[in-house]
């Protein structure tokens, strides 16, 4: 009832661009377009006007210049992944823009100075090919790994071309496979051939963008030719083939059709067909190991006889799954325990790597089949208050690697054999910034329901009383996307180094405590994510950390949305607002980008009440005449083919038609993100902690 008589009461003050909307007469549809004349005339006009605000600043040049040094250091910890008997790393420094791909042997890895040969030069390749080649990764033929799908994106957009590439002979392989630009899946069957879903025919896509047919190719084949092997429908979000190995020499084909962004079927592929699984809606397959197929779930599910609990991990046999897919028999794994949810999982040839969280902390687990069907946990002696990520593990050997990292400790990369525990730190990061003055707390603020939400503050040691302490909120809240404790060298050069304070908040929407924290704001109960970051910033305030007048909020995407909500809503509690890369226009996004796969998360307009719901919440219809809202800097990217840049011009615009203060800007390339290489994100990082600097600490105190 009370969440009925909110939506009412919002929908009463409607703003004039909401009205429009509502009426088709959106006057600002107009910068929806991709890039016309009057488009990119009012881009370059507006981020002339944002560059002089805050490029002009005599702090400026200084942080851009410290946010690169970090971007682009040298002794950064290279990521590993494991391939064909070595280790590879995709490298980016003041050298190499775009980035290297690169090899070395496992033992030369762990060297203080390993000693790397260069495989592709995608900076020699982009100039090579006149093209703004920006990487996505690599998919790699089983088990030999030699040859490899290069996924490059023009600008950083998330459409790709796949290319063929022989990782030996370091150089792309003469009529290999190549599938041209767009939005697509592929993984490799055999090393000759593919399994793949793309847009095959013109308009072969979901109303999202992505595509619903899958076929296979072998070598030699043009397009034309692939043989299709599942259709999805236009209606659902998008369709994702999936190929396991593991080291036992099993195999797995699987086809992922999501019909809501929350909800799959999934397919278990033979030379038959393509036969559903009788997993429930909300389930994921995340690995394989030892013939044993691992599935997280999302739902509760009654099987064999026995109820799973959401946030569970189970384990199918695979080779009952194949004889009777209809009757799956699942074995538990894994089970949360109060306050705790389920992190990542992948497997070696020996074990699976698990990582939760336990109030917001992470632990790590390796997990061991055993023959009678049975399973062991052994738990991993890792460094606390951190998070604990499985950065790379591979099915052909029994090495894996964990990275942990915590707001003022550097990241630490530690190697695990996975077969007999063992355990040493291989790599860590020098500090990047003083910590020495620097304090983290876990806090914890109580929302418009009384449930209590975590949020972490990193602060000066002594704090000055009275709340003046700059400091910058953020938060994401959605798409069960847990928020963790992470170095920042950038964050914490640029704004802790200088006094400042940073604050994570573990809001509703997100996976922190399991589905049911992120379901408990699904679409019209969306507004307690709101009432939860409301509650934090109230919260600061309350314990004298820091006040309307010394507090920013930032976020991106989703968290680009949340802030945008959080200005119209809470126009008193912030005095700068980041919105990155956002949504904004909650009326039409299902008609912007990849929108319409969303609607698991948002709800729809054709629905009624969710249409109220997004009346009442949409940044970009409640923008009113008369208020003194905090004046926003902006920024999107002209490539985001994800959430799109239409959503930002258009809550510029409206606040310009408004008279209220504001900046944006936009970068050209990048994608959904700040920029296509470390130069352009260095330079945006810039610009928003300028932003803060002038709007917190040049406040008056």
């Amino acid at each position: 009832m009370q969440l009925q008589i909110t939506i009412g009461f919002l929908i009463v003050g409607l703003s004039g661009a909401a009205q429009a909307a509502d009426a088709g007469t959106d006057p600002y549809q107009w910068l929806e377009e991709p890039g016309g004349p009057r488009v990119l005339q009012w881009i370059h006009t507006e981020n002339q006007r944002t560059l002089a605000a805050l490029a002009s600043d005599a702090r400026f040049a200084r942080f851009e210049s410290e946010a690169l040094a970090v971007d682009e250091a040298q002794d950064r910890i290279p990521m590993p992944a494991q391939l064909a008997g070595g280790i590879t790393n995709f490298w980016r420094d003041a050298q190499h823009v775009r980035g290297i791909w690169r090899r070395t042997s496992e033992a030369d890895y762990l060297a203080v100075h390993p000693r790397w040969k260069t495989v592709l030069d995608l900076d020699a390749l982009a100039r090579a090919e006149h093209a703004n080649w920006v990487w996505h990764g690599a998919e790699c033929a089983q088990p030999a790994e030699n040859h490899c799908l290069l996924i490059l994106s023009d600008g950083g957009e998330d459409a790709a071309t796949l290319r063929e590439f022989d990782l030996a002979a370091g150089r792309f392989v003469k009529n290999g496979f190549i599938l041209p630009r767009g939005k697509q899946d592929a993984a490799w069957l055999d090393a000759d051939t593919l399994i793949a879903a793309r847009e095959w025919a013109p308009g072969e896509l979901t109303a999202s963008g992505y595509p619903y047919v899958v076929k296979t190719l072998s070598r030699g084949q043009p397009l034309a030719a692939a043989r299709e092997i599942f259709r999805g429908d236009p209606k659902d979000v998008g369709v994702t083939p999936t190929v396991l190995v593991d080291g036992a020499g099993h195999q797995v084909t699987l086809i992922n059709r999501s019909v809501s962004f929350f909800e799959t079927e999934i397919f278990l592929v033979t030379p038959a067909g393509a036969t559903k699984l009788a997993l429930p809606l909300k389930s994921q397959v995340v690995a394989l190991v030892d013939g044993q197929v691992l599935v997280s779930l999302a739902e509760d599910w009654q099987a064999g006889g026995t109820l799973f609990a959401h946030g569970s991990l189970v384990a199918l046999d695979l080779a009952a799954t194949r004889a009777h897919p209809d009757a799956l028999v699942p074995v538990l794994v894994y089970a949360p325990g109060p306050r705790e949810a389920l992190g990542e999982v992948q497997a070696s040839q020996s074990a699976l790597v698990v990582t939760t969280l336990q109030n917001v902390n992470g632990r790590a687990f390796l997990y061991r089949h055993h023959a009678d069907g049975s399973w062991s946990r052994d738990p991993q002696d890792l460094p606390g208050n951190s998070t604990i990520v499985p950065t790379d593990a591979s099915p052909h050997g029994h090495l894996a690697f964990v990275s942990v990292t915590s707001f003022l400790e550097p990241t630490r990369l530690y190697r695990i054999d996975t077969e007999t525990g063992a355990r040493v730190l291989a790599k860590s990061l020098p500090a990047k910034f003083d910590a020495s003055r620097d304090t983290v707390e876990q806090l914890e603020a109580t929302s418009s329901d009384g449930v209590k939400i975590p949020y972490f503050v990193i602060h000066p040691t002594e704090l000055a009383p009275g709340g003046r302490n700059p400091a910058v909120l953020n938060a994401y809240g959605g798409f069960q996307v847990s928020e963790t404790p992470f170095y920042s060298g950038v964050i914490g050069k640029l704004w802790l180094e200088r006094g400042g304070t940073f604050v994570l908040a573990n809001i509703r929407g997100g996976g922190e405590f399991g589905p049911a924290w992120h379901e408990a704001g699904l679409k019209t109960h969306r507004q307690i994510i709101y009432d939860d970051f409301a509650a934090v910033a109230r919260d600061l305030a309350t314990r004298g950390i820091s006040d309307a007048d010394h507090l920013g909020i930032m976020g991106g995407s989703n968290g680009g949305l949340l802030m945008g909500v959080e200005l119209t809503q809470h126009p008193e509690l912030f005095r700068a607002v980041d919105i990155q890369v956002p949504l904004l226009d909650m009326l039409r996004y299902e008609q912007i980008a990849a929108g319409p796969s969303w609607v698991g998360e948002y709800g729809s307009v054709a629905n009624p009440d969710e249409r109220a719901f997004l009346a009442g919440i949409s940044p970009y219809a409640n923008l009113r005449a008369g208020v003194h809202y905090p004046d926003p800097f902006v920024w999107t990217t002209s490539k985001d083919d994800r959430v799109g840049p239409q959503h930002a011009r258009k809550f510029a615009a409206r606040l310009a038609e408004l008279g209220s203060d504001y900046l944006f800007y936009e970068v050209i390339e990048g994608g959904h993100g700040a920029g296509a290489n470390l130069k352009e994100t260095a330079r945006t990082q810039a610009l928003e902690w300028v932003y803060f600097s002038q709007r917190l600490q040049d406040a008056p105190h």
